[in-house]
């Protein structure tokens, strides 16, 4: 059996994360343990990672980086032993350099760039907020299967801005593209919340548990 962790650090959509996870473990029949932890030693020896997210960046980052030795062991299991990891929503922003809501936030550094507020178009209201269409710019092993207009749910005021257009999976638009998943290796993640996105959602989290990186 594959252990997954979803990770606790006091900022996510933890309980319906680990429902809609359970759900698409069933629905792609892989026997897979789930569980909601912050034990950095769980963390290490893991087979898969989730790391969620909701609210204000820089108070999940310091709830992050505050769990003694989390970081580190996310670290030895992602990008050394390269085990496929999903981040959503404010998780997939701590996978930026820094943030910039209230002040420079040190984020994982783990795909480059920085995470701005979202610069809406005439008569649009911020945050971003409600079903919106998923524009995906490079095929993906987690996006693929989606149907041929996916739309999904987001809420957010801020939006990854990417170093490198090659990191972007997935746009929506909102007067501008705004990034909707990103991905490098064996890391994707989503800016939209999967757990929320009714059956494109549960699509998209079997294919991570099927995915196979390596």
């Amino acid at each position: 059996m594959a252990d997954l962790i979803l990770i606790d650090y006091g900022s996510g959509n933890l309980h319906s994360a680990e429902r809609a996870l359970k759900t698409a473990a069933l629905d792609c029949a892989r026997d897979i343990s789930i569980t909601v932890s912050d034990d950095a030693e769980k963390v290490r020896a893991a087979d898969r990672i989730v790391l969620p997210g909701v609210g204000h960046f820089a108070d999940c980052a310091r709830g992050l980086f505050a769990r003694q030795g989390l970081v580190e062991a996310m670290t030895e299991a992602v990008q050394r032993r390269g085990i496929p990891f999903l981040g959503i929503c404010v998780g997939l922003q701590l996978l930026a350099t820094r943030g910039l809501e209230d002040g420079v936030t040190a984020g994982l550094d783990w795909i480059g760039g920085e995470v701005d507020r979202i610069q809406p178009g005439p008569g649009l209201k911020v945050p971003h907020m409600g079903w919106n269409g998923l524009n995906i710019r490079r095929a993906h092993p987690v996006l693929q299967g989606l149907g041929e207009d996916p739309h999904v749910y987001f809420t957010h005021s801020y939006s990854f801005r990417a170093d490198d257009e090659a990191s972007v999976l997935a746009t929506t638009d909102y007067g501008e593209p705004l990034v909707a998943a990103i991905g490098r290796d064996n890391l994707v993640a989503t800016q939209f919340h999967p757990e929320k996105s009714q059956r494109v959602g549960l699509r998209l989290l079997s294919n991570f548990l099927e995915w196979d990186p390596s």
